[in-house]
């Protein structure tokens, strides 16, 4: 029987370090009492930190708990399934496993271990990478999947400065705005407090330092591209400067357009290699693509627009090339990474910025943007940054991260 003394034991000191005050907005929304479930999402969300605060929970309820993160040397070593099999035969009740996607075989050790002990409980979570998308195959009738997007404006609000608000639903800010705006009363300008989530508020971390918070973040670009990337997808190590140089075409460009044979030219690689570096990206939460409103095989691959997957990506990669704000593309930036993560499909269009639930036309600019794009259209919006408040089809950016 293998020994779990050291998992144990590892276990506890990172029980107590767990932080308590406050809690992901999506740790309401699972349902723990399924059997496996899975938390998927970039990295510095709080993926670890949501799952050790269930385990607590869990573990103050009297439930056998035991956490063990897939990267360590032992599981390697003794491997996932046999770890699992003597927990649960010397009466384990909930295996957590967490950086899932770093150990080989996964899918198929946490499926044998699921239908091996009917009454145990696991859960497991992962960067959003292509290696566990194509888990979700082998574990599609088992497993219950959670998306952990970054932090919206309104869960900044309530780690930052203790404010807390409901969520609103994208037809509760288009039709009731103006009263919306009124109840969301932080005692700082709420301006000002956007200002900071669009430059640094975006990922938890930000609670351990604000001085650091820009060198963690590129850190954490550097063990996406360097670790996570090519170890779940087989890309060789030689095709990271391509990733590294359409990060920065990306974050540097207002906004980007997308030019295939172009970026392809400059890369040195052929088309079918950039479409297959941007779905990596993608999977792995750097980047968000949004393609162009219709249908037809053309339309399958080839984004419209490329944007980072949120403001901060943006700024710890872009500001080091282009040391003024790219004002526009982090308007849309914001408006596109709160909508996505909110769970709307967003497309891009010829007049108007973005095409939400293909019905809603968005046109997003500063204080003086017209409504000349939107004006013909029935459900036509104008949002606009540097306002507090709305009137009519007219509504701040900032309400948009309210959505989650």
């Amino acid at each position: 029987m293998i020994d779990l003394t050291e998992f144990f034991s590892l276990q506890i000191g990172i029980l107590r370090q767990t932080p308590k005050k406050y809690r992901r907005f999506l740790y309401e929304k699972i349902n723990w009492e399924n059997r496996l479930i899975g938390i998927v999402g970039g990295r510095g969300t709080g993926k670890t930190t949501m799952l050790l605060q269930h385990l607590n929970a869990e573990k103050k309820a009297g439930v056998d708990i035991l956490y063990i993160s897939a990267d360590h040397i032992r599981v390697e070593a003794l491997g996932l399934y046999e770890i699992g099999a003597a927990f649960f035969k010397t009466g384990g009740q909930v295996l957590a496993l967490d950086e899932i996607h770093k150990y080989n075989n996964w899918a198929q050790e946490v499926k044998n271990l699921y239908d091996s002990f009917p009454k145990a409980r696991l859960l497991f979570s992962g960067s959003s990478s292509l290696h566990l998308q194509l888990g979700k195959a082998d574990l599609s009738r088992r497993a219950v999947y959670y998306t952990l997007p970054v932090l919206s404006f309104r869960e900044y609000l309530r780690f930052a400065e203790g404010f807390d608000s409901d969520e609103y639903r994208l037809s509760e800010i288009l039709q009731n705005h103006s009263s919306l705006t009124s109840q969301v009363q932080p005692e700082k300008p709420i301006l000002g407090l956007f200002r900071d989530y669009l430059a640094g508020g975006a990922y938890p971390f930000f609670l351990e330092g604000k001085k650091e918070y820009h060198a963690k973040l590129r850190n954490i670009i550097e063990k996406v591209l360097y670790e996570d990337i090519p170890a779940t997808t087989g890309m060789r190590f030689s095709g990271i400067p391509a990733l590294k140089k359409i990060l920065y075409e990306i974050s540097t460009s207002p906004p980007f357009e997308l030019n295939i044979d172009r970026l392809a030219n400059n890369l040195g690689i052929a088309r079918p290699t950039v479409y297959a570096y941007l779905e990596h990206l993608e999977q792995a939460c750097l980047i968000i693509k949004v393609m162009q409103k219709g249908a037809g095989a053309s339309l399958t691959r080839k984004p419209a627009k490329l944007y980072m997957a949120n403001t901060n990506l943006l700024k710890a990669v872009g500001m080091e090339l282009q040391p003024e704000d790219p004002v526009g593309t982090v308007r849309e930036n914001f408006f596109a990474n709160q909508v996505v993560s909110a769970g709307y499909i967003i497309r891009a269009v010829k007049k108007g910025d973005f095409l939400v639930a293909d019905k809603y036309l968005f046109e997003i600019g500063g204080k003086s943007k017209s409504r000349r794009q939107i004006k013909e259209h029935e459900h036509g919006f104008v949002v606009k940054d540097d306002i507090e408040t709305g009137f009519g089809n007219i509504i701040p950016l900032w309400l948009f991260g309210f959505m989650y």
